[in-house]
Formats: C-alpha cells, structure tokens, sequence
C-alpha cells in the first residue's frame, strides 16, 4: 500500500443507494439443492419462492414451541 492517497478528485457518496436491498447468496449441499429443484419444479414455482415458503412455514413452527 502507499504512504498516502489523494482523495481530493473524490466524490462523497458516489456508490451510496439508500434504498440498496442487500441479498445474501446460500451455498445448499448438492443432494439438498436437488431436492429444493425438484420439488419447486413439480410445483410450478421458482425455487427461491420454494425456499422462503419453506422456511416461513419453519419459522412458526419454531415460534409456535418458544
């Protein structure tokens, strides 16, 4: 790294979007992603949507036993 940079060409906020929706990629095991495929396919459903169902549906499950 150098001693020093020049940020006086900068520009603050350049990049900032304050409405940005950050969305976290999910590494699935190989066997798991194949079976989130194939059960949103034979639904008829796009597999993030699967997903978030799943896991809505496992989110009361948890909060109905706390």
């Amino acid at each position: 790294m150098r001693e020093q940079y020049d940020f006086s060409g900068a520009e603050r906020g350049k990049f900032y979007r304050p409405n940005a929706e950050v969305i976290l990629p999910v590494y699935l095991e190989t066997e798991v992603q194949q079976w989130v495929n194939a059960r949103a396919q034979a639904k008829g459903v796009a597999v993030n949507d699967f997903v978030n169902e799943l896991l809505k549906k496992d989110m009361a499950l948890v909060d109905a036993v706390i």
